[in-house]
């Protein structure tokens, strides 16, 4: 089989894992992870199969938003280390095979950034029009709020400067002016920079934000016409400087709109996105134990172009926004997940990670984690999800995720050899906690968790049809049971086709389904448990499946030459 497009279109066979640096391992014992520690796990990582490391912010930061309100945007936080130990890094990873993404997080600063000082300073200022300002007293916003805890409108009057100014998120973030081209010009220098110091692209921050109009509406109209079409210059910039650099952007809006992101069936915008709305179908057919959600919302997925790609998650950094559910699909998850009012957020999302919401149910994890690589799209993994980790709900906020990572039972759980005050959150504690959730003692089970997501990984590399290759359900009379097909054959180099069956319920049961185009007599090999099965008349296939089971069935042709 030809791997040429899997080399060419990395990003669509990668397995992606998300990490806070200063979370992760701290090498110094000062308490705080750093960019050294990190270097120092790469190979844990590389032996998990993980291709592709996306680092959330090291940039220096007032720290208001865990990183995300950032003073310099070319610079490394001190507390993680020096731009020499980001090349060490990066140059660590590139050896191992792993390429290396960072978050672009240009829809806002910090207020502490110089740039904001500066325009807050003079309306004669070169930086006034790198902001969004406004002279009178704005409309109500408080229903627009994305963190309704904290702030009460969109905007916020700042006496020095004698306007308001636009903010969508905290009001320590002023929005940026995408329509300035001085901002649009060091948005470029900021990406031609990263990308010099070997970076692989970007997962870009609340991209819908980015080049939202509210406040400079008038001159969108004026230089654009219309805002994708400054997407469509930023990704042809990246492609001239870096052409297999990507950018994975965050946008939660409905496949319609997403489609537009990334630049309709040309593809010229966005490389991949997260796909928010798959996520809430899934934990919606995961309380209900029913695969109609996941099989109505594939269904609607737009077609791509060939290189765009949607990224699949269980877990990420934020909460884990439901907001895309009906009142009544959203407090059905709520029932079955994060029933405790100090479980959810903003009454739209949950504040918790897999395992518990499952009870540490083993069965039940293995099937959800089988479902993601089995997928069609690319997997990202949040640090920790490997092993199972759990949150600390007593931490505050989104925060309740971004705990200490568990290497060891030891102190800190291995994090850090710091006094606990010194650690940037307490470390879980209880069933979840390193006393009985940790890489050290997994490593050495080899039926534990890490061991198990270490084969979906490996599969789902050695299977490039899953995450690239044509889907269709396949139907049967069982509906707790999802059971697709994905078939690949680019170049007419010999046909990969698997058949991935995944039981939402604890009850067992059996399956028929029938495959076109596969003969009689052939058999599939199961790529987790080793097992084989014989195709019967017309295609048929029949096979058990265990209360949360779950297959990875290769169909062997007689020309597959492949590993199994």
């Amino acid at each position: 089989m030809l791997k040429t497009e899997t080399a060419d279109l990395w990003w669509k066979s990668a397995v992606i894992y998300c990490l806070d640096i200063e979370t992760f391992f701290d090498s110094n014992g000062d308490g705080v992870g750093d960019m050294t520690g990190l270097a120092q796990r790469i190979d844990y990582l590389a032996e998990l199969g993980v291709t592709c490391l996306w680092l959330m912010p090291f940039y220096p930061t007032a720290n208001r938003d865990d990183g995300y309100d950032i003073i310099d945007y070319y610079g490394v936080d001190p507390r993680l280390g020096t731009h020499g130990d980001l090349v060490e890094l990066v140059r660590t990873a590139k050896d191992r095979g792993l390429r290396v993404i960072v978050d672009l997080v240009t829809n806002h600063t910090s207020n502490q950034h110089p740039w904001f000082k500066a325009a807050r300073s003079s309306k004669d200022s070169p930086y006034r029009e790198y902001y969004v300002w406004r002279d009178e007293p704005p409309e109500d916003t408080s229903d627009e709020v994305v963190f309704p805890d904290a702030e009460n409108s969109l905007w916020t009057y700042d006496e020095k400067a004698g306007q308001y100014y636009l903010h969508n998120f905290y009001s320590e973030q002023p929005d940026l002016n995408i329509t300035s081209p001085a901002v649009q010009g060091e948005i470029a220098k900021i990406i031609g920079f990263w990308l010099e110091l070997g970076i692989d692209g970007f997962r870009v921050d609340a991209v819908p934000y980015m080049i939202e109009t509210r406040g400079v509406a008038d001159r969108w109209a004026k230089e654009f016409g219309d805002p994708h079409v400054y997407l469509k210059q930023l990704k042809a910039f990246m492609g001239r400087r870096r052409g297999d650099s990507i950018m994975l952007g965050e946008v939660n809006v409905p496949y319609e709109t997403m489609f537009e992101f990334f630049g309709g069936p040309d593809g010229d915008e966005l490389t991949m996105m997260f796909d928010f709305e798959l996520m809430q179908r899934l934990y919606l057919a995961f309380a209900r134990e029913d695969t109609a959600p996941i099989i109505e919302t594939i269904q609607r997925r737009p077609q791509l172009a060939r290189h765009s790609q949607f990224a699949n998650f269980i877990r990420n950094h934020d909460e884990l926004t439901l907001d895309k559910l009906s009142d009544e699909e959203r407090q059905e998850v709520f029932d079955a997940f994060g029933p405790e009012e100090d479980m959810q957020l903003f009454g739209r999302g949950l504040r918790r990670r897999l395992p518990p919401m499952v009870a540490g149910d083993p069965r039940r994890m293995r099937m959800v984690y089988s479902l993601l690589f089995a997928l069609p799209g690319t997997p990202v993994l949040f640090y920790g999800e490997e092993i199972g980790m759990g949150e600390n709900l007593d931490v505050e906020g989104r925060l309740a995720v971004r705990t200490p990572m568990q290497w060891t039972d030891a102190k800190n759980g291995g994090f850090s050899s710091a006094a606990p005050s010194k650690l940037p959150r307490p470390v879980t504690q209880g069933a979840f906690g390193p006393d009985h959730v940790n890489v050290a003692a997994q490593r050495q089970d080899p039926d534990s968790f890490l061991n198990f997501m270490t084969l979906l990984a490996r599969r789902y590399r050695e299977c490039p049809e899953v995450g690239m290759g044509n889907f269709e359900i396949l139907e049967h009379d069982v509906k707790e049971v999802l059971v697709h097909r994905s078939t690949w054959d680019p170049f007419g180099g010999g046909r990969s086709s698997s058949v991935l069956v995944h039981n939402l319920s604890p009850r067992a049961t059996r399956i028929k389904v029938r495959l076109e185009g596969v003969d009689e007599g052939l058999e599939v090999a199961d790529l987790v448990s080793g097992e084989r099965h014989t195709i019967g008349r017309s295609g048929q296939l029949e096979l058990p499946v265990d209360g949360y089971g779950y297959h990875w069935l290769r169909i062997l042709y007689a020309d597959d030459s492949r590993l199994v």
